[in-house]
């Protein structure tokens, strides 16, 4: 499709149309996803837990006592993991660079990725980050941000090549606090690819609300849940992106982040939908780690259906502020809301998966089935508006929707700001990536 075509929904909900293939550019887009607001004043790590205000909110302590991500890996698309954190010792796997710089996965060239690491599975250790999935693993996937692309020789293709390993990897899960305004063939084909291995993928869709308000690629791919942003009052953030290609909120503003790549102390009052999709992507660990047997499309049409809405909101749509709601991994784990489905129909889509039964190209019937309906009603307020297998080799320490305007629902949303920088790169890409 050229650039000017347009895009269906991305929808899920019953009668509502996800977009389809994106716009085919001659030009890349690549960003990480930055921090917005001022800059963050650094805390005392006996501090940091009790900056994570969204742990408490959600009931972390309830839900830890069924489930805590156990069994569960997630790969991390970032600017590298560090696994020396008293937080990740243990908790990270071997990964892969994509970059081609010098370094490897495990290498994070200035924090960004550890963080969302640690948001996601983090022991808490030392005075550190409580990842939501305190029991998951992480698989660092290296690929480069504007910055490192302006002051060296990097992959062009880094975020597809990023997609693949992750897809061909033991990570059931994929996480990528990365965006870009900018679609490209390679990383859709990517994106695909990763569906049809049967990968969950979550992205931030941006926190330029205020600047434009343009879509984020992968975050904007129809096989891709874009995650946006709450803050702590519980109201969608002011800078989260909105549009059809939200698809669900978690909380990600006033966090606690790595002020730079010395990790040598934590800074608060980041802001942005980078810590969003972490959260979002620890919430599905959970409620993976807690029913093993499920598919991505059991455990994301779970979360659907037991995310938080407003009371006001009408049943059957899709916000453009918050999709489907808040995560709430604890209304399913300790009360059991929400209901798996199809475990070949993806939520996402309303479509049958790659190589699942009654797929096209599949030798039986295309029809599909209906998504299942929620168990318990999903507009029920989020708490806090008024929750490794043997054989694992862990990398040792110190190695190398609606028209609805409910932009102001209580909900508890979170995210990662982003800065854009345009940055020249190899092959004539146009290279503009930022961290959400």
């Amino acid at each position: 499709m050229t650039a000017g075509m347009s895009q269906a929904r991305k929808r899920g909900a019953p009668n509502v149309v996800r977009r389809g293939l994106f716009r085919a550019l001659a030009v890349v887009g690549a960003c990480t996803l930055g921090i917005v607001g001022m800059a963050p004043a650094a805390i005392a790590a006996d501090d940091v837990r009790s900056k994570q205000w969204y742990l408490d909110a959600m009931n972390a302590e309830d839900i830890w006592k069924s489930a805590t991500g156990k069994g569960i890996k997630v790969a991390v698309i970032d600017t590298g993991v560090n696994p020396s954190t008293p937080s990740l010792r243990g908790q990270v796997l071997e990964g892969f660079d994509a970059s081609e710089t010098e370094g490897e996965a495990t290498d994070d060239y200035n924090g960004h990725g550890t963080t969302m690491a640690e948001l996601i599975a983090g022991t808490g250790e030392g005075g550190g980050l409580r990842g939501l999935a305190p029991d998951a693993k992480i698989i660092p996937m290296r690929i480069t941000n504007t910055d490192l692309q302006n002051k060296k020789k990097v992959n062009a293709q880094d975020s597809e090549d990023a997609i693949r390993a992750a897809a061909d990897s033991d990570a059931q899960i994929i996480n990528m606090s990365f965006g870009s305004e900018y679609a490209n063939m390679g990383e859709s084909d990517a994106v695909k690819y990763a569906q049809s291995k049967g990968k969950l993928f979550f992205a931030g869709v941006g926190n330029s609300a205020k600047e434009g308000n343009k879509k984020q690629y992968p975050a904007s791919y129809s096989q891709v849940v874009g995650v946006a942003a709450t803050d702590t009052d519980g109201k969608v953030a002011d800078y989260s992106q909105h549009g059809e290609f939200v698809d669900i909120a978690a909380p990600g503003s006033n966090l606690p982040r790595w002020c730079d790549a010395n990790f040598k102390s934590y800074c608060f009052g980041s802001n942005g939908t980078s810590a969003a999709t972490a959260i979002a992507s620890a919430s599905a660990a959970l409620i993976w780690s807690a029913n093993p047997d499920w598919t991505a499309n059991q455990v994301l049409r779970v979360m659907f259906e037991s995310a938080g809405r407003s009371e006001d909101s009408k049943p059957g749509t899709v916000s453009n502020y918050v999709g489907h709601g808040i995560v709430r991994p604890g209304a399913h784990i300790n009360r059991g809301v929400g209901k798996p489905g199809d475990p070949n129909l993806s939520p996402l889509t309303n479509e049958r998966t790659p190589g699942s039964p009654g797929a096209p190209g599949s030798s039986e019937s295309s029809a599909s089935a209906g998504s299942s309906a929620p168990s318990e009603s999903a507009s029920e307020p989020a708490a806090g508006a008024s929750e490794a297998p043997e054989g694992d080799k862990a990398v040792a320490a110190g190695a190398s929707k609606s028209t609805e305007d409910d932009s102001q629902l209580g909900l508890i949303l979170g995210g990662a700001a982003v800065v854009v920088v345009l940055a020249g790169g190899a092959f004539f890409f146009l290279r503009k990536r930022r961290t959400v």
